[in-house]
């Protein structure tokens, strides 16, 4: 029996049919086109089974399917390692070539790699592309062709470019929607997929928050913040979309989507910035990691009820409002002396919208051993942030109900934390 001639079309931080780069010109090749997505198997076995993470793939994967079954189409889902998942699908289909966007991640970097070797062994072809991001690599340098490593100027060239492009270019699929293959998949259930639905919950994305980002965006009591970090990270939004919205409408909101692509810049060119101090020179601080503070911390029982609230709202939502996530990870670092990499990996876990180039440029920036880092002699006092952003308590009323029958005392002296934290810097700084 013949086998069919199709295309692929790979999903991964996209899950959208709309405006989708490699998914535009996966239609206009000249064969059916598959929609694939795969449950990696390498990155499951590290999730709890309640994830709520892959319960939010899993309905945008849903919404996917339906719009498709709309067309008389339907997605192909996946479970297992992704090389043998293609190995398998090379043997079931006569792959004549294979769409995907571009993740700029050291593991999927890695990944994409390896599939495209394995492609090319049975002359299957394999084209990619950019999709998450305006400017990808190295379209934003400097002079000398060298990444740049502090934000403004990087921002400024950003926006140079952005402007000579008049605004991003965005890819209308509709036309092309009659390409899709007519093969009907049977969609699983999220149970065959070995996970369980979880209470916690992905918030739809809505703009209309933001339209005064700039005066509220420090308060987390106004809840004025978009939700839009989650969709952006999974691709249920376009970022061309967003960034053409932003610069039209709010430039304080377009300067955050100017971070974002900071940093993935910063993770493309600096990959070793997962698990080491951007600035090598802080490689000598003798962190405590005293573990019964760390739990603390983490449980969001410091006494300092701006923390704690803070990571009670984490803990309960996988949200944290970005001023108060500024407070908590200085306080793991200046006050507990705590690495930051400890608190990175639990933000890893518990964050409905963790990406891993934020969320490491974040914590460094915190702990001042990033790029572009806050000077490590800068060490947030926990009370007077609360102070000054969240005057009546009803942030942290809302988080720490027990908080007006006598609340905890702090369990460190912030005057104390502050001059230890200094001096152990200052101590640790190689020369």
């Amino acid at each position: 029996m013949t086998k069919q001639k199709v295309s692929f079309f790979w999903f991964r931080r996209d899950l959208r049919l709309e405006d989708n780069t490699g998914l535009f010109h996966a239609l206009q090749s000249d064969f059916p086109v598959i929609p694939l997505f795969i449950f990696d198997d390498e990155i499951l076995e590290n999730l709890p089974k309640n994830d709520a993470r892959v319960q939010f793939i899993f309905e945008s994967l849903q919404k996917i399917n339906e719009q498709l079954k709309a067309i008389d189409s339907s997605i192909l889902i996946k479970k297992g390692t992704t090389s043998k998942v293609w190995e398998s699908l090379i043997t079931e289909f006569d792959i004549q070539h294979v769409f995907f966007n571009k993740d700029y991640e050291p593991f999927a970097i890695l990944r994409d790699a390896a599939i495209q070797q394995l492609l090319a062994q049975h002359h299957i072809t394999a084209s990619s592309f950019k999709d998450h991001v305006i400017f990808e690599e190295k379209e934003i340098t400097k002079a000398d062709g060298l990444p740049y490593t502090i934000y403004t100027p990087y921002k400024n060239k950003w926006l140079e470019k952005y402007h000579l492009l008049g605004q991003a270019p965005e890819f209308d699929t509709k036309p092309w929607y009659g390409n899709f293959s007519k093969n009907q998949f049977t969609f699983p259930e999220l149970a065959e997929i070995g996970f369980e639905k979880s209470i916690i919950k992905v918030l739809p994305p809505d703009l209309s928050q933001i339209s005064n980002y700039k005066e509220t965006r420090d308060f987390p009591a106004e809840d004025s913040t978009s939700y839009l970090s989650p969709h952006l990270r999974f691709g249920t939004v376009s970022i061309r979309k967003l960034v053409n919205w932003a610069n039209r409408k709010n430039q304080t909101f377009l300067s955050e989507l100017i971070w974002r692509e900071f940093f993935i810049q910063i993770l493309f060119s600096f990959p070793n910035v997962v698990n080491h101090n951007f600035k090598s020179a802080y490689d000598g601080i003798q962190w405590r990691n005293n573990e019964e503070d760390f739990k603390r911390w983490c449980s969001g029982t410091t006494g300092y009820p701006m923390v704690d609230a803070g990571m009670r709202q984490l803990n309960e939502t996988g949200y944290m409002h970005n001023r108060v996530r500024m407070v908590v990870a200085s306080f793991l670092c200046k006050h507990l002396l705590i690495n930051w990499q400890w608190g990175e990996a639990y933000f890893a876990e518990k964050l409905l919208d963790f990406e891993l180039a934020s969320n490491v440029g974040n914590w460094q920036w915190a702990a001042g051993t990033g790029c572009d880092a806050a000077p490590y002699f800068r060490v947030f006092n926990p009370e007077i942030q609360q102070k000054k952003f969240d005057e009546k308590g009803i942030y942290i009323r809302k988080w720490i109900p027990e908080f007006d029958l006598g609340y905890n005392e702090p369990m460190v002296d912030h005057a104390f934390a502050r001059d230890r934290a200094i001096e152990t810097y200052k101590k640790g700084i190689l020369r």
